[in-house]
């Protein structure tokens, strides 16, 4: 009974998403579903452990969230992230719009732009490229999904999107845990994007880019934007100082966290602090890069800024704004698996995806339990963190046992969050279309043929690194 509970609530849960239900709504919702039929009382449930890690996931990522929404802010309306693009597309020209359009998104992510904003700011440039080039518009939505959400957001080392951050604080790694891994595997996603959007186009024939109407941007005059060159540096000021900051590869002249520094804290005996220096200061390093960032974008993009009749406040106000809601999304996604994986019903499923593996690490385990959860929740971000709340610490200390570094555990992780997340009800995708103004119908099969193409990166790297024990 308490495992039908379960699955009915992880099912509920999951068609409540698709059909456009609040996520930070029901998810509580559906946890108290599945508490009802356990040993557990509901309201004790609900406030002592669903609110408590719900707390634990806003105190540890809403700074870098808010911080990440404001730098992204800034380089939009600071027209920064707009002259970036164009000065990609201009250099490499009509003829390459499907190259130009991966390379501009990766750019604009790896630097720290959101994944939302990178959609709205490459649409245009993507859409007026496609057109010029008569390739068909159809084919857009999987370009921009393969540009933004794949390579730059969770496969790049040292990249700064809340994927590549989250398990920082459970496995005490950086962002620039296992960076062969993670280089190589940017190739493959970038290589599959690229090639198969290109094999789609020239199967296209003489379809051309179709008559759209809905959402069709007019050429951008890119005189008008700022020049690339300078609205680079504040993405490069965020990757240097944020690899200054965490020194993932203990070189001597970079900076070093002092691990006393909890221990003035400690008498205050605070419920939610965190065990160790190592497992925040992935954290605390990228806040001090998006503060650089931050102050760089604010000087580099101020005089368009004032141009347009933006004022800072509105623009620092906005960042803030639109960065509530994605934290409280992820934190009631960590917080809902974190209350299942709990209940006494879950250890038959948590047996289950404990003991799938192929050789003795977790790495199976881990790639096939995140993508099961991201199907659940159409979210990358909520998947790992569900996952992370249910069988992180098993997989860590399964890890430690057979003596695999937690930096491949960190990296196959990420790299499992691009797998089946294109689902039809991820918001993100939801977004994407809209935006694009395409439908499932015409955009979506191109999006399915990846995700199943994506399913298997991981399980690619999973047998390299049995062969060579790289990571």
């Amino acid at each position: 009974m308490e495992l039908l509970a379960i699955l009915v609530s992880f099912a509920l849960l999951m068609i409540l998403v698709y059909r456009g239900y609040s996520l930070i709504l029901f998810a509580p919702l559906c946890a108290m579903l599945a508490a009802a039929a356990s040993p557990f009382p509901i309201l004790p449930t609900f406030s002592e452990i669903y609110m408590s890690k719900a707390a634990e996931f806003v105190k540890i990522f809403f700074p870098i969230m808010m911080l990440g929404a404001v730098f992204a802010k800034i380089m939009e309306e600071g027209g920064m992230a707009s002259g970036i693009a164009a000065a990609i597309s201009r250099t490499l020209g009509k003829e390459r719009a499907v190259l130009a359009v991966m390379l501009g998104c990766g750019v604009l992510v790896y630097g720290g732009i959101s994944v939302f904003v990178a959609v709205f700011v490459m649409y245009p440039f993507g859409a007026v490229l496609f057109r010029e080039a008569n390739i068909p518009k159809r084919l857009l939505a999987a370009t921009l999904w393969m540009g933004i959400f794949t390579y730059a957001m969770i496969a790049l080392p040292g990249t700064p999107q809340i994927q590549n951050i989250i398990p920082t604080s459970f496995f005490g790694t950086t962002t620039w845990a296992a960076p062969v891994t993670g280089v190589l595997s940017a190739i493959v996603y970038f290589g599959l994007g690229l090639g198969w959007i290109t094999y789609r186009f020239r199967k296209s024939g003489n379809e051309g880019y179709g008559n759209h109407t809905l959402n069709e941007p007019k050429p951008m005059d890119s005189a008008k934007l700022p020049h690339w060159l300078p609205s680079i540096l504040p993405l490069v000021a965020v990757v240097l100082v944020n690899l200054y900051m965490s020194n993932p590869f203990k070189w001597s002249w970079a900076y070093s966290w002092n691990s006393n520094l909890l221990e003035p804290l400690k008498p205050l005996k605070l419920a939610l602090m965190s065990p160790a220096v190592a497992n925040v200061q992935a954290v605390w390093s990228l806040d001090v890069a998006l503060i650089v960032g931050i102050v760089l974008g604010l000087i580099i993009g101020r005089k368009h800024i004032f141009e347009r009749g933006v004022r800072i406040a509105s623009v620092l106000s906005s960042g803030v704004t639109s960065s509530l809601t994605a934290v409280l999304n992820t934190a009631s996604g960590f917080a809902f698996g974190s209350l299942v994986a709990i209940l006494p019903g879950f250890a038959i499923i948590k047996n289950a995806l404990l003991h799938l593996h192929f050789g003795s690490g977790p790495l199976v385990s881990e790639v096939i339990t995140t993508n099961l959860m991201i199907a659940f929740t159409g979210s990358a971000s909520s998947g790992i963190t569900i996952s992370l709340g249910m069988l992180g610490a098993d997989w860590l200390k399964w890890a430690h046992s057979v003596g695999m570094s937690p930096q491949i555990l960190h990296r196959m992780i990420d790299l499992a969050s691009a797998g089946l997340d294109t689902v039809p009800h991820n918001g993100a995708l939801v977004t994407l279309l809209a935006v694009c103004g395409l439908t499932h119908k015409e955009a979506y099969y191109d999006v399915f043929v990846l995700m199943m193409m994506k399913v298997l990166v991981p399980f690619l790297f999973i047998f390299l690194y049995m062969i060579t024990g790289v990571s």
